[in-house]
Parts: structure tokens; sequence; C-alpha cells
């Protein structure tokens, strides 16, 4: 998958081999959380590599969370696996379910012959439900034994991740540094219970650069703000959500230790995956048929266009609005000043899918039908200009459907 300007949607493309980084493997299973579908997989660094993760802000978090928290804080520099299920979230269910995180981690160890510090854990899936753990420990040995380097290994991987997702999202990018080649992949997974920080979203990022763990978590962080923390489907922030990163200098370049000019391709990379990923994640939302760009600029700080930027991108008014390719300027402008950021209403310009809707906070004598016909494109730019100051933030959601409903009132049936 490669991410496009503003005013292309991202396409998902097959990964090569030529793509996956060295020193990895992968490798999934059913295991039995789900009927029938693939809900377990592991991801592999063959040698210690350097590990960095952003994690979910909600109050309530899930056993996994905690438990990697944990063992990120002791081995930054000696990560060695990735485990994670589907089908359940192992969240809201106590000394129980914190049992079965580590009982997971130490299983895997286990099989990899690692400390159990030096393995994340991932869950996703049902709030509240029991994990039947057994199941995950007894496919454990030939799943930790049946991975390999391959495309299609994590292929398998980025499918077994899935809930209510459609189809698989993975993405890719490489850069030469003194004539080594260094790549990386990714793959998320995430269509509801989306708001940052963050969403209802796994993404598992790999990469053959060698880094240090602070110059990663920087690095991590940095590009996160812009990409995963800047999508909403529906306002709901997750329990689970977490953002895996490791790098294990297995492509030979030299070391990235400070912020030079090799840091900032490794940037770059980073960035063109994690766009990737979190659009895919927004064209994927439960019940969407378009993508929304909301771009506000001219607001008095990045914060505050960033603040206005989510509200119209969380607004049912706006979302359903642009489900029904209907230009109702007003209810942008409305969500916009409900923010909380103050502004002059009558200096705003707003445009719809490349029409100039509003102009100085009125109506323009805009061509209603053909503006319509525009709307239903699968990529809607709606473009804010509050006209006070150089502030200006990206946010991307989609539309609100009726399908979004059905999803959800019968997730758990």
């Amino acid at each position: 998958m490669t991410a496009g300007g503003n005013n292309t949607l991202t396409t998902i493309q097959t990964v090569s081999e030529a793509d996956m980084p060295r020193g990895f493997s992968f490798a999934s299973a059913h295991c039995g959380l789900k009927k029938k579908k693939l809900d377990l997989a592991i991801f592999v660094s063959e040698s210690p590599a350097t590990a960095a993760a952003v994690f979910t802000t909600n109050q309530v978090q899930a056993a996994p969370v905690l438990v990697s928290r944990g063992n990120l804080k002791k081995s930054p520099g000696k990560m060695r696996a990735v485990i994670v299920n589907s089908g359940n979230a192992n969240c809201c269910t106590g000394a129980e379910g914190m049992s079965a995180a580590r009982k997971t981690v130490f299983t895997t160890a286990k099989q990899l012959k690692c400390k159990p510090e030096q393995i994340l854990v991932c869950s996703t899936g049902v709030i509240g439900a029991r994990l039947k753990v057994e199941k995950i420990l007894a496919a454990l040995p030939s799943l930790a034994t049946a991975r390999s380097p391959g495309a299609e290994a994590f292929a398998e991987f980025s499918r077994a991740i899935m809930t209510t997702d459609t189809r698989p999202k993975t993405a890719t990018a490489k850069y030469t540094v003194n004539g080594k080649t260094v790549r990386m992949v990714g793959c998320t997974k995430g269509a509801g219970m989306i708001e940052p920080n963050m969403a209802t979203m796994l993404a598992f990022l790999a990469t053959d650069a060698r880094v240090s763990p602070a110059m990663l978590s920087r690095a991590l962080r940095d590009v996160v703000s812009r990409t995963f923390n800047a999508i909403t489907v529906d306002g709901d922030t997750s329990t689970n959500d977490t953002v895996t990163l490791l790098a294990n200098g297995e492509s030979g370049a030299r070391k990235i230790q400070r912020e030079d000019g090799d840091y900032k391709k490794f940037v770059r990379a980073l960035e063109t995956v994690s766009k990737a990923l979190a659009i895919a994640i927004v064209a994927d939302g439960e019940g969407a048929q378009r993508v929304v760009d909301v771009e506000v600029k001219g607001a008095p700080s990045n914060r505050a266009a960033d603040r206005i930027a989510r509200t119209i991108a969380n607004s049912p008014l706006v979302k359903t609005a642009i489900a029904g390719a209907d230009p109702n300027w007003g209810r942008v402008l409305a969500a916009a000043g409900r923010s909380g950021v103050a502004f002059g209403p009558e200096r705003v310009d707003i445009h719809l899918a490349g029409v100039e809707v509003c102009k100085r906070g009125g109506e323009t004598d805009f061509d209603e039908k053909a503006t319509h016909e525009k709307m239903l494109a699968k990529y809607v730019p709606i473009i804010v200009n509050l006209h006070a100051g150089k502030g200006h933030a990206h946010v991307w959601t989609c539309d609100f459907t009726t399908e979004y409903v059905h999803i959800n009132a019968s997730y758990r049936t």
C-alpha cells in the first residue's frame, strides 16, 4: 500500500518478497477463539531488536497493554517478538486476564528460547469476555515452528489480526544509506471504535534499520502524532490500542543515534508506511463509503486547528451529510463553532470536494447538483480557512452510514 497525496486515496498493493525487511519471520493459525478464521499470529525478529511502542490513553486498559508496557520498559533494546490474538480483547477480565497475558508471554518466550520481557503481547476483539488462553497456549508450539520470513507469511499475519475489518491493511517503504537498502513493512487492523489517542487499532511495524532505543521511540511518537493519531471513525477511544515498531539492524546500515540525515530518511519512510496504514483504517471504517480529509488552516495555532478539525470530523451531522453527498456547509461551520476555539465566523471560507461553498461566513453561488456529484467520490476533502492565524491541521475520517449501526448493534451476536 502506498500513501497518496491530498487528492488521492490509498490503494492496497501486494507486498513482495523484495519489500520484506531482513531478519523477521511471521506465522498465523486458527486456535479456536473465532469459529473458523485465523485468530492467532506471531511476528519474530530472529535477532534481538530495538523496540518502541505507543499505547492507548484510555483509562480502561486491557491486560496485554499493561503487560507489554512493563516488558518494553524492561527490554527496549532486546525485543524478540510480538504475539497477538484476535476475537477477544482480554480487557476488563481482572486477575485472570493478567494471568492469561503473562502465560502467553511466558510460553512464547519458552518457544523462542528468550526472556519473557523480550515479548510483547496484543489482543483485539470483544471487551469483557474471558480469554480462553488454553487454546492459545496449545497452539503456540506449532505456531512458533511454522514461522517464515516470506511475504505470504506476512500477508497471513495481516489477516489474522482482523476483527470487523473487511480487508487486510499493509504498507511498505525502503530507502538507501551508503549502498545499503533499508526496508520497512507494516500492517494494521481497525475499522470501528476509532478515535485517537489512538483507536481500536493494532499496528505492527518491522524494519531492518539499526536505531537506538531513544531515537526509535522519538521517531515513532513523532510520526504517530501525524498519522495514527490524526484519524477518527466514530470518536470512541479503545482499550487495546497498540502500535509497535521493531528495528533489528539486519540491513547493515550504520546505526542511527542522533537527528542527522539518516534519521530524517528513516522518519520519512516511517511516515509513508504509517500514513498509508492510518488512512486505510478510515477507508475501511465500519459501513464507510468514502474517506473525508478535514483540513483546517488559518487557525490561531496548530492545536486550535486540530481541535476544530476533530470536532468537524466527529460530527454525526457532518458525517451523515457526507454519506448523502449533501453539500450542507452550515453543518461544517456549526461544528467548528462548538469546538471551543474562538474565531470570527464572518471570516471563514469553506470548500467541499474542491468547491467553494462558503465565503466570509456566507453561502456562495455554487452549483449544488454539480457539487453533490463531486461529493459522491471515494475521497472528499473539506477545507476550512479561518483567516485567523497560521495554525494548520489534517484529520482523516469517513462518512457515517446505516451500516455502521447494523455492524455495532450486533457485534457480539
